[in-house]
């Protein structure tokens, strides 16, 4: 191996290690960073400028999508019944006893996935920041509110965030560069649900352009987010971090390259990396300065890969913090051209609150959910909304399109043990590592909050007239 040294070494491009690596290169530290996916061109890796824009999706290119294992799920108990993925043409989506997954929803690329996000850009609710203190449920933060504004400031500013400054949860001490984008069509419907019900529904604070900034185009308002944006008008993490990083000439980023162990001394230091490049080769690389940004699965499958990493506390890997969700779609009986405008448009905070929801520790929030169903394009209506086949199907897709109506919920996820990762005992990459196995498993508070946002969507389609 022939080693290199450098100030600083990042493993992962996303979020968090594209930030790193452009704060570190623009203070003058010398910055390599690995990236164990490859990288993408917006203006020629994707498709949505194609007649088969919708059935391609976003591109996975080699080496894109993690390879990993998902443990056996816990049984789905009857009295959950209404929880249970269903549609109106297949009826239940799976038929099995057992939750199904959905797959872990990540991109492995240079700027992470934040190339297939809708770019919405929250800032954290300070309150449960002292979750532990104040409700007796996970840990608190050891820095405050206060002293994560003004790194929001500048990561708002880099970006070009859009929004609202009027937020009385999030404090401010200074607006947002940009202004909100306008609600679109669909989501004025169905905000009037919102307010029947005497709920807010406010503009969300979104990565994405909502004018000319930066040298980059403003959003279109198409809201395709998720399959990848050729305007350069999304936030992702390669434009506004990588980018700037590269430029100032002391940053290097490896793609195809994955970190493969950590490599500490006996009293627990690290001291180098070691990886492979896209021929397999294997490099080690050494700095003053290590950042683990590799994702939820990818880091503790690196650090339990790593023999000299000390795990004697047995904590690498686990209280595993899922996402919980819930999408409800519906037919509205107008045209509402649901598939026109910012899929992330607007939001309701109102129970984002610790406290906001009858037995349950933390909050959620709702907002549009159309392309988070992956309902916005004439194929999704011709395979999961009308029937049929030939001529009458396609007067169905004509008549339908535009009209389907969906909002979905996102909570909180408190640790527990039974959610965590380790490294599958048989199933290895191909460079002969293991991969992670994910363990998944929803507790009775899990469940109740995924409940509440079921019939809280469900409440809030009825209030904005849908029907079937």
């Amino acid at each position: 191996m022939k080693a290199t040294v450098f100030d600083a070494i990042v493993v992962g491009s996303g979020a968090g290690g594209a930030a790193a690596a452009f704060g570190l290169s623009q203070a003058g530290a010398k910055v390599l960073v690995l990236e164990a996916g490859p990288s993408y061109d917006p203006l020629k890796d994707y498709k949505l400028s194609s007649d088969n824009w919708e059935n391609e999706g976003l591109p996975y290119k080699p080496g894109s999508q993690v390879r990993y294992t998902v443990a056996a799920l816990q049984a789905l108990d009857k009295q959950h019944s209404t929880l249970r993925s269903w549609n109106h043409k297949t009826k239940l989506v799976h038929r099995e006893k057992n939750r199904q997954s959905q797959g872990y929803e990540h991109l492995q690329a240079v700027g992470g996935s934040t190339l297939r996000y809708t770019g919405e850009a929250h800032r954290l609710n300070p309150r449960p920041m002292k979750l532990a203190s104040e409700h007796g449920a996970g840990a608190d933060w050891p820095i405050t509110y206060p002293d994560l504004e003004p790194y929001y400031l500048s990561a708002e500013k880099l970006i070009g965030v859009a929004g609202a400054s009027d937020d009385q949860i999030r404090p401010r001490s200074a607006p947002y560069p940009l202004p909100p984008h306008a609600m679109s069509y669909v989501s004025q419907i169905l905000g009037r649900g919102f307010q029947k019900l005497n709920l807010s529904w406010t503009a969300n604070s979104l990565a994405a352009l909502s004018q000319p900034y930066d040298g980059r185009p403003p959003c279109n308002q198409c809201g395709q987010c998720a399959l990848g944006c050729s305007r350069l008008d999304k936030g992702t993490a390669d434009l506004p971090f990588i980018a700037k990083a590269l430029a100032t000439g002391n940053c290097e980023v490896r793609s195809e390259c994955r970190a493969t162990e950590i490599v500490a001394d006996d009293k627990y230091t690290i001291t180098a990396v070691h990886y492979a490049d896209r021929q397999g080769n294997q490099h080690k690389v050494t700095a003053t300065t290590y950042l683990l940004a590799a994702g939820a699965v990818e880091t503790p499958r690196l650090l339990l890969n790593s023999k000299s990493i000390n795990n004697d506390d047995g904590q690498i890997g686990k209280h595993f913090l899922e996402t919980l969700a819930w999408n409800s779609s519906a037919l509205h009986p107008q045209n509402i051209a649901s598939h026109r405008g910012h899929p992330s448009d607007a939001i309701c905070w109102d129970f984002n609150a610790l406290d906001a929801i009858n037995d349950v520790i933390g909050g959620c929030r709702f907002s549009l959910g159309v392309a988070e169903s992956g309902l916005a394009g004439p194929a999704a209506y011709a395979n999961r909304v009308v029937g049929g086949w030939g001529a009458g199907q396609k007067r169905k897709v004509r008549e339908q399109f535009g009209h389907v109506i969906s909002v979905g919920g996102i909570g909180e996820s408190l640790p527990h043990e039974k959610s965590f990762i380790d490294l599958d005992p048989e199933v290895k990459d191909h460079l002969g590592l293991p991969v992670a196995r994910i363990h998944s498993h929803l507790d009775d508070m899990a469940i109740n909050r995924i409940r509440f946002m079921a019939t809280k969507s469900r409440e809030l389609l009825q209030a904005a007239g849908a029907g079937q």
